[in-house]
């Protein structure tokens, strides 16, 4: 509907001399401002010599006779402002749409035909995962999914590191130890060893460093340990990532990418866009605005930039893409325009289609973020505590799994893109709105009332006066091609939100079953339980069948 609107205004902008304005249409917070809104008569008042209002109020008759009978009611407010409020019967054929089209409600096509790589998570082997990599993992597979609901082929990968100083630092501690590692948490608590033996021990530092550079010479008497290891690290992730809801077409690593990008920067070097300084090879960028960096240390050994280097170049021959979106840390982001600045000298096609996502850091509202043993938590740890939590309310273990994914899922992508998450058990567990289980509920109350459906539901066909919950469901569409073409899946949740509550109030205040309108009132019940559970499925949110 929203295109509807849009294409009708752009006529009526061609009746009144001002073709290529471009207004925006959205939907109003309050619903006593109509079903859409528009700023056309701001945006064109300078091209036709205008006042806002006016031009407005000159508007607004022809808009509502160019849409016919889709509106009811258009409005002019404010300086210029233009609301207009869809008909019953533009409501009736919407609620329609979205009953009938059951899973398909809600999908489009403004991506149709594109390829979209998306990378994210990216933990690195021989370390456990961590918060950080478990934020990526949520965002980066709701943005997927968005993607996805627009017709692109879309391609998942991580990228994690498997050489370098962190597996030369568990490596160190495993031989030292002549531990024999069979679970994550052994590779974990090596590392960590290794890490501090690093900073306290010159004596051990210098072994690791000696370990390191025999990890990237593929040394043997390493090679057997070290596929151990990685192997144990990767099956803990992939056990975790199925429990998330994600899964990636390629997993690529560090050792993937170590040869070709030291090449790449070498045949840069030679092209002047590298340069050597102090037995190193930096990318000298103050010049173009980005940090300057190191590529290939002075021990001839790839710093994460030249790995990365080599992962753009190995991603195009693995899987070619019109667009490649990298999901990390905002710690990374000042990192990434160096590579990006790099890249544009060696391969300017690439670099214009790769663009980096900064996510948010995580800190629990108790300011607490270690462990009983005073270690940083682990993805893991974290996700258990509140599955704990959830399961003091829900005796059912997988519903307590499916409302703690819920609860943590949503707490991380409500904030917009960046912006850091404080996550409150207690707040994000409850059923009293803003969290992932108060959506959760909301369909399962949807479900319930749609046990008793019947053939012979009576009623009248629909009341006279739409519901609150009908001008909700309309705009669902709309707001998932919003969020993937912004990569915003915050706008999705407070859209969800924003619905669950107004369902809350239609399910208090009307009687479904046994009502006068009650075939109506079901259809607009299956109506909302399409969009709930399509739109809780491209956040990644499980949907329990009770709680």
């Amino acid at each position: 509907m929203e295109e509807k609107i849009r294409r009708a205004i752009e006529r009526v902008l061609e009746e009144v001399g001002a073709p290529g304005v471009t207004p925006s249409v959205e939907r109003p917070s309050d619903l006593t401002h109509g079903d859409y809104a528009t700023n056309v008569a701001l945006v064109a008042a300078k091209m036709l010599g205008k006042n806002p209002r006016e031009l407005a109020d000159e508007l607004a008759p022809k808009i509502k006779e160019a849409l016919g009978g889709k509106v009811e009611c258009v409005e002019v407010a404010g300086p210029g402002f233009i609301n207009l409020t869809l008909s019953r019967d533009a409501l009736t054929l919407l609620i329609a749409e979205a009953d009938a089209q059951g899973e398909d409600w809600g999908k489009g096509n403004a991506q149709k035909g594109k390829r979209v790589m998306i990378e994210y998570s990216n933990p690195n082997a021989f370390k456990e995962m961590h918060l950080g990599h478990l934020i990526g993992t949520v965002v980066g597979e709701s943005v997927s999914r968005l993607i996805e609901n627009q017709n692109a082929s879309l391609a998942r990968d991580t990228f994690g590191g498997d050489v370098g100083p962190n597996v030369a630092k568990a490596l160190w501690a495993l031989k030292k130890s002549g531990v024999d590692p069979v679970s994550a948490s052994d590779i974990g608590f090596a590392y960590a060893q290794g890490a501090r033996a690093y900073e306290e021990d010159e004596a051990a530092k210098k072994e690791i460093d000696v370990i390191n550079q025999a990890i990237y010479a593929r040394d043997p008497a390493l090679a057997s340990l070290w596929e151990k290891g990685r192997e144990i690290s990767m099956a803990a992730f992939r056990e975790l990532w199925k429990r998330l809801g994600t899964h990636f077409d390629f997993e690529f690593f560090d050792s993937d990418t170590v040869e070709s990008g030291m090449r790449l920067v070498r045949d840069g070097l030679a092209r002047g866009v590298f340069k050597e300084s102090d037995g190193a090879i930096i990318y000298d960028g103050e010049a173009k605005g980005v940090h300057t960096m190191v590529f290939i240390t002075s021990h001839s050994t790839p710093t994460y930039e030249a790995k990365d280097i080599g992962l753009a170049f190995l991603r195009e021959e693995r899987w070619p893409s019109d667009e490649v979106i990298i999901i990390t840390g905002n710690e990374q982001n000042g990192r990434f325009k160096t590579v990006f600045a790099a890249l544009a000298e060696l391969a300017p096609a690439i670099a214009a289609k790769t663009n980096q996502v900064g996510t948010g850091f995580l800190r629990l509202s108790s300011g607490k973020m270690s462990s009983r043993e005073g270690s940083i938590i682990t993805a893991e740890e974290f996700l258990r505590s509140v599955i704990e939590k959830a399961n003091e309310k829900n005796d059912d273990p997988l519903i307590a799994e499916q409302v703690a994914v819920g609860a943590i899922k949503f707490m991380i992508l409500r904030q917009s893109p960046g912006q850091d998450i404080i996550f409150d058990p207690e707040k994000s567990l409850s059923l009293q709105g803003d969290s992932g289980p108060y959506l959760q509920y909301a369909l399962v109350r949807a479900a319930k009332i749609l046990t008793y459906s019947s053939e012979d539901a009576g009623g009248a066909e629909e009341p006279d006066e739409p519901y609150a919950i009908e001008r909700r469901i309309i705009h669902y569409p709309e707001v998932a091609a919003r969020a993937a073409r912004e990569l915003a899946p915050n706008l999705l949740t407070t859209y969800l939100t924003e619905l669950a509550a107004t369902w809350n109030a239609f399910y208090a205040s009307e009687q479904v079953l046994g009502s006068k309108e009650e075939a109506y009132k079901m259809r607009v019940t299956r109506a909302f339980a399409n969009t709930m559970a399509n739109g809780l499925g491209l956040l990644g949110i499980p949907a329990p069948e009770k709680m």
